[in-house]
């Protein structure tokens, strides 16, 4: 076994300064969505509805472009379908597709949340940044999700495969 390549004290500090960002960050809009009666996961499913043609989406691309596995979409589908937030329906031409739709109720709650949200992230995040930070800031999400797309271990687990 070779040794491992330990990060420099700048990788490091690098590093650790994204983790805690992360958290914090999260955990803000996290308590921001709290607000408008959402959880995150609430917000990331309704997001790509809102944006989808006829506010729908099958289940299974619904997942894909979240990354999140079958199990944990149907049990947040099944909790927000308990609250009038989307609702599900059969696929006429696959007896296996399910389809989820924002319902009224659903449309009504992410357009009242999404100010308030998008101010934060602004307030937060996006403000902070200048154009150079900007642009360097997508080239490196760019990169590590390219690398994170390319690694097969990461896309299994991201879709619930083993």
């Amino acid at each position: 076994m070779s040794e491992p390549r330990w990060l420099t004290d700048a990788e490091q500090s690098m590093w650790r300064g994204f983790q805690s960002m992360q958290i914090t960050l999260g955990r803000a809009l996290e308590q921001q969505l709290g607000e408008s009666g959402l959880s995150g996961a609430d917000f990331e499913v309704l997001v790509p509805l809102s944006e989808a043609e006829g506010h729908r989406m099958r289940a299974r691309d619904l997942g894909r472009q979240m990354k999140w596995d079958r199990s944990r979409l149907s049990h947040q589908i099944r909790r927000m379908e308990s609250r009038g937030l989307i609702s599900r329906s059969n696929c006429p031409t696959d007896a296996r597709g399910t389809f989820i739709e924002l319902t009224e109720q659903g449309w009504a709650t992410i357009v009242a949340a999404a100010p308030s949200h998008v101010a934060t992230v602004r307030s937060l995040f996006v403000d902070v940044l200048d154009d150079a930070d900007v642009t360097a800031l997508t080239a490196i999400t760019t990169k590590v999700n390219e690398r994170l797309a390319a690694d097969p271990n990461v896309e299994a687990a991201c879709s619930g495969e083993d």
